[in-house]
């Protein structure tokens, strides 16, 4: 099979194409035949040897990924060849093949196509949980949403929505970024390139701030976004695009009764009874049109170099796929 794999840490010219062995299932492994994988910055930190966890080399990146089961393992019960899935795996997304476990691999309704489904299971089960979850987001509350273009931030910003949020403040670099924040639903729009920004976002709340902050930029962002918290205010932290250490002294969010609350979607994985019906809302929301996902460009596997370029140029918006058949 052809795969995307790095042998070091580097820039997006270490992703290589290769071939290599197909994977064989075994014990309760089922192999899928990949039509296309999600593309995220948790791919850009791994090629950068900077993710959460340590990433061995050399590697295939990808984590979320849509296609056929075409063979089980020995001990599989719930999945048999030729179902349609959609599964997030812990490495080899770029691949022709790939093998997950069997509870990890979500059969795909009928209406759901392949380049829909793997744009849920990061970001939109991201989004979900980090509102949800994490955030404890109530009906009337006031949400912040960073990054509001991206793959998180377009389907965070329609779910704080769905979820009943009083007003969404939506952020983001550009003008063109925060038209596609408005079509989202977005309330508000700031551009967090201009100086004050954290000033208008307290303006637009009357002085009170948010409730909930979605925060993945770290650095600057992280402690300006500190001081648009309302009182109970909370701040979900589910990434470091800036690759900008955190400085924080907890004493400041004592005041005003304040939390600063990491995310991280494996730990939401290994819990079914939170993964399946969050995952099932979430076909839903798309079924009914209530949630729009926005593709921002879908990719030849080939170029997974240049997808990884303008990614941290942050030259994108939306979910970007790579499409392997």
């Amino acid at each position: 099979m052809k795969a995307i794999h790095f042998e070091e840490y580097g820039g997006p010219e270490v992703l290589k194409l290769t071939e290599m062995e197909r994977p064989v299932p075994t014990g309760h492994e089922v192999l899928i035949e990949i039509d296309c994988v999600g593309v995220n910055y948790a791919d850009t930190a791994r090629r950068e040897g900077q993710y959460v966890v340590p990433t061995p080399l050399p590697f295939i990146p990808g984590a979320e990924v849509a296609g056929v089961v075409v063979e089980v393992g020995g001990k599989v019960t719930k999945i048999k060849p030729g179902t349609r899935v959609v599964s997030l795996i812990e490495s080899g997304g770029y691949s022709e093949y790939a093998l997950s476990d069997e509870f990890s691999a979500i059969p795909l309704p009928d209406a759901i196509q392949f380049h829909e489904a793997v744009a849920l299971p990061l970001q939109g089960l991201s989004a979900y949980h980090i509102l949800k979850t994490m955030g404890r987001m109530q009906q009337g509350e006031t949400v912040l949403v960073h990054a509001a273009a991206g793959g998180v931030g377009t389907i965070a910003v329609q779910l704080a929505k769905i979820f009943g949020a009083g007003k969404v403040i939506a952020t983001a670099s550009t003008v063109e970024k925060l038209e596609l924040a408005k079509e989202m639903g977005a309330d508000e729009l700031i551009d967090y390139t201009q100086d004050g920004w954290e000033m208008k976002v307290r303006e637009v709340t009357g002085g009170k701030g948010v409730d909930v902050a979605l925060e993945m930029a770290g650095g600057d962002i992280f402690n300006k976004t500190l001081k648009c918290l309302a009182p109970f205010g909370r701040l979900v932290v589910f990434g470091n695009a800036s690759r900008k250490p955190y400085t924080m002294n907890p004493q400041q969010l004592m005041r005003r009764n304040q939390s600063v609350v990491g995310f991280f979607l494996p730990q939401i994985m290994k819990h079914p009874d939170l993964l399946l019906p969050s995952i099932q809302d979430l076909f839903a929301y798309v079924a009914s049109g209530e949630l729009k996902l926005t593709i921002g460009g879908i990719y030849p596997i080939e170029k997974a170099a240049a997808v990884h370029e303008e990614m941290n140029a942050r030259q994108t918006k939306g979910k970007l796929i790579l499409q392997v058949k």
